[in-house]
């Protein structure tokens, strides 16, 4: 068993720590891909998918802060702040709302220790597909956010107000998400992606 690192937003790892994201798809960065290979160079390619295989894990890299800031640098009796935590904050999660303006300082995800990290995921099974290939059931459990007002609808727009920019379509929803990480006209490009399923066990800060 391996432990790798693995990095997700802020939303996200609100859905990971909710139960409601099993899912992730990263896109595949090999230049053979695109030729059209055949199905043993899937399996090739699967066997050495960067987030491992099944049975290895995956710490997650978030967005955070230490109480030893800024006097000192981080070390493991620091108290760990995750900037996911702050999303319901009034004030804005970056204090970008409140009267004095912006007052949070965060560390980019990719700086965040491994014993700093709070969670930890057991990979149970990988895959490699096209994009647009995902099916409801599998938008659903990439954690897209639902809309507050009825199970079977989906916001289109992650940051959009809860009862707007909604479908009951999950796919077109999960379209919404991944052009808000990756770029408006990524989902058209339709990559080919690692699809990595996973399970939270125990093992991280909280």
């Amino acid at each position: 068993m391996k432990e790798r690192p693995i990095l997700f937003s802020a939303p996200m790892v609100r859905a990971l720590r909710a139960g409601t994201k099993t899912q992730t798809r990263r896109v595949v960065k090999d230049r053979h891909i695109d030729a059209a290979p055949p199905a043993c160079f899937f399996q090739w390619l699967r066997e050495r998918c960067p987030y491992g295989q099944t049975g290895d894990r995956l710490w997650v890299r978030e967005t955070w802060q230490h109480s030893n800031f800024p006097l000192g640098p981080y070390d493991e009796s620091c108290t760990v702040f995750y900037r996911a935590d702050y999303m319901d904050d009034p004030h804005g999660p970056d204090g970008e709302k409140s009267p004095e303006g912006r007052y949070r300082n965060w560390e980019p995800s990719i700086h965040m220790f491994r014993s700093a990290s709070r969670i930890l995921l057991e990979v149970t099974a990988v895959r490699v597909e096209r994009l647009q290939d995902i099916s409801a059931a599998d938008a659903v459990a990439e954690g897209i956010a639902r809309d507050g007002d009825g199970y079977e609808r989906f916001h289109v727009d992650p940051d959009a107000p809860v009862g707007q920019s909604f479908t009951r379509n999950p796919v077109l929803a999960y379209r919404g998400l991944w052009e808000s990480i990756n770029g408006v006209g990524a989902w058209d490009k339709n990559p080919w992606v690692w699809v990595i399923e996973f399970k939270r066990v125990e093992g991280g800060a909280s």
